[in-house]
């Protein structure tokens, strides 16, 4: 099945979701063949809407098999055991979601596609409520005292009645995941599905006569006694920019640069490399597609095509060219390119970071400890001797001069996940002095340990995490945000 096949479904499933017919929404979500994490936690909930436990156990199992740090596929897979009165199993999945929230007050699933806030102190409430259940009421005592660390102003009175209720050894209501709350599919993605009219109504670029108001491809010329030896070149035809080709083969794009074109497009080629990938022009967008996919599309004066004959595209379309490093097409001085150019370089190694947010880098293979601190201690802008990196965020060693590297390379997927501590001491909160900051600038968050804020708004300083980036709290919300948005408030 192909990407736009499953997005179609999908919007045909959420369709059904917002005129409330479920059971269609989850029979179209079924017939999707190969859905992705988002899709399988929608049939998880669904089929829990309809009380199919098992079903939607195994649903989530698949959703966090294809993304195992989507915390909310946890959060449902422990209600999920909750309702099957499975709490050993429950407790371990609200650990787990817990533990995925990586101390933030809460995740905003909003730029996945998720209208849902997953809140620390309500994945404790559940953990705690199960732990009641079991009879093990310290524990849940001490679970719901570490979620008032976590609430906010909205959830305390659901703590605290919880709280009361542990003193009295009786069990309370769980905090349930919303009906009909489902990943949606990228708007702009559905916005392509829809025929459009990608040429448009032509109009006048230039004209020798100033009256000439004709909406064709050709104006209104002058009147001659001898014609012009050859066909002149209309004025719109010299404006596009790009040689025009029409599209012979769908292709679906597998990185941010590529573009995706369906059969009969007409794209613009801004230039060709020597690896058979070109840079073309569709629709507003720029981006690369396999030359071999393209024809060449002869233009003529009117604004029509030359009488030429085009064989139908045959089923297969042919073999997708290989990019090669350092060929930049259009983005010749793009440094993000470079940098998607060099993690698919078969020879270098994507090592990615849990620090208080998440990045990566990428090494060569083989490279020594030496060269590995540097590079991740250069991108927190720390000196190397006050970073320690360890291979599990529970393991009692850390990497140093004498790790056999060679090990750590031989990993099949060229992949290396590392946990990041650092011996600088982040600042406190003052406790009867607090650092007030205002916003010059509004800040969109795109990350789920993004603050965002509007400007003029106050926030709170909690950490300075480097020179470049701190972390605050504002309207409810804590996280990083830039600290070039914002300036501290004069006494």
């Amino acid at each position: 099945m192909s990407f736009l096949d499953t997005l179609r479904q999908w919007d045909d499933a959420i369709t059904c979701v917002d005129r409330s017919d479920l059971t269609e929404a989850l029979r179209i979500f079924l017939d999707i063949q190969e859905p992705n994490s988002k899709i399988c936690f929608n049939i998880g909930c669904l089929q829990l809407l309809n009380q199919n436990l098992d079903a939607a156990e195994k649903a989530f199992d698949c959703s966090i098999c294809k993304d195992e740090h989507l915390a909310v596929a946890f959060f449902q897979r422990g209600i999920t055991f909750y309702k099957q009165n499975r709490y050993e199993e429950s407790i371990g999945d609200f650990h787990l979601a817990f533990k995925a929230l990586r101390g933030n007050q809460l995740i905003d699933y909003k730029v996945l596609g998720l209208r849902y806030k997953l809140y620390a102190c309500e994945v404790l409430h559940n953990m705690a409520l199960a732990e009641a259940h079991l009879g093990q009421w310290e524990k849940a005592q001490r679970n719901l005292a570490k979620a008032l660390e976590y609430k906010t102003d909205a959830k305390l009175s659901i703590i605290d009645r919880a709280m009361q209720s542990t003193l009295k050894q009786k069990v309370f209501q769980a905090v349930e995941f919303p009906s009909a709350v489902l990943f949606r599919p990228n708007k702009h993605y559905v916005a392509e599905l829809e025929k459009k009219d990608y040429l448009g109504k032509a109009k006048v670029v230039a004209s020798v006569v100033p009256q000439d108001h004709f909406s064709g491809f050709a104006p209104l010329q002058p009147h001659v006694e001898q014609e012009p030896s050859g066909p002149k070149e209309p004025e719109v035809l010299r404006a596009l920019e790009g040689d025009p080709h029409i599209v012979r083969y769908e292709f679906i794009p597998e990185t941010s640069d590529e573009l995706a074109v369906v059969p009969g497009n007409i794209v613009f080629v801004l230039q060709k490399g020597s690896d058979n990938w070109a840079s073309v022009l569709f629709n507003g967008r720029k981006g690369l597609v396999p030359y071999n996919y393209l024809e060449h599309l002869e233009m003529s004066l009117g604004g029509q095509q030359k009488n030429q004959l085009l064989e139908p595209p045959s089923r297969v379309p042919p073999t997708r060219p290989e990019r090669k490093q350092g060929l930049l097409r259009g983005e010749s001085n793009s440094q993000d390119f470079q940098q998607r150019e060099a993690q698919n370089a078969d020879n270098l190694f994507i090592v990615k970071v849990h620090y208080k947010f998440n990045f990566a880098v990428s090494l060569a293979s083989g490279s020594t400890y030496d060269t590995l601190i540097e590079k991740i201690s250069k991108k927190l802008n720390l000196s190397p001797s006050s970073v320690t990196l360890r291979l599990a965020s529970d393991a009692t060693s850390a990497l140093n001069d004498n790790t056999d590297m060679e090990s750590i390379w031989s990993a099949q997927n060229k992949h290396i996940t590392l946990w990041c501590h650092t011996k600088v001491q982040t600042a406190e909160k003052p406790q009867n002095n607090k650092t007030v900051l205002v916003a010059l600038h509004s800040y969109e968050s795109t990350n789920p340990e993004d603050l965002g804020f509007n400007q003029g708004d106050k926030i709170t300083l909690i950490s300075k995490i480097n020179q470049d980036w701190l972390e605050g709290h504002s309207n409810g919300n804590t996280g990083i945000f830039p600290a070039s948005f914002v300036e501290k408030v004069n006494d």
